[in-house]
């Protein structure tokens, strides 16, 4: 499904402007402008209600590196690459905490639609249907009076 009909997520990338690179106080700086912007600019969902009023409802909107990156007008590449460098590490990590920390409490809040979040940070629920232990089957022939067999195996 595509973004809704009058959608205005190009102001995101408001800055069209050589990708920026930052210092790592600035970085948190502008991580904290980041969430604050989310916070002022909720995405809305129209509704409809039993009695046939329509009205937009404001929803949370969830931080991601991704918006991020767009928000600061800072290349997805160059973020990776702050990941691994010393003196960033610390920051960057501290940023993905707040975004992990909002989506989990707005998941948890019904804010933000759960199974999307919890795919999104690798938490869903996994099954292993994986047998290790060994499998025997006996197979029991029985003789008719006429000389033919049949091969059944026994009920378990």
């Amino acid at each position: 499904m595509g973004a809704p009909k009058g959608n205005q997520y190009w102001k995101l990338a408001h800055n069209w402007k050589k990708p920026k690179l930052y210092e790592p106080d600035e970085l948190l700086e502008k991580a904290k402008e980041y969430a604050e912007w989310c916070e002022r600019n909720p995405l809305y969902e129209q509704k409809v209600f039993g009695t046939g009023i329509r009205m937009k409802v404001a929803k949370m909107r969830a931080m991601t590196v991704e918006g991020f990156c767009m928000f600061a007008n800072m290349n997805p590449v160059t973020w990776y690459s702050y990941e691994k460098q010393q003196t960033y590490s610390n920051i960057t990590t501290r940023i993905r905490a707040l975004f992990k920390s909002q989506k989990i409490e707005g998941a948890a809040a019904g804010l933000l639609e759960s199974n999307i979040i919890a795919r999104e940070l690798g938490l869903s629920d996994k099954q292993n249907n994986e047998h290790s232990g060994t499998l025997s089957i006996k197979v029991v022939y029985d003789r008719r009076s006429d000389g033919s067999s049949t091969g059944t195996a026994p009920e378990t």
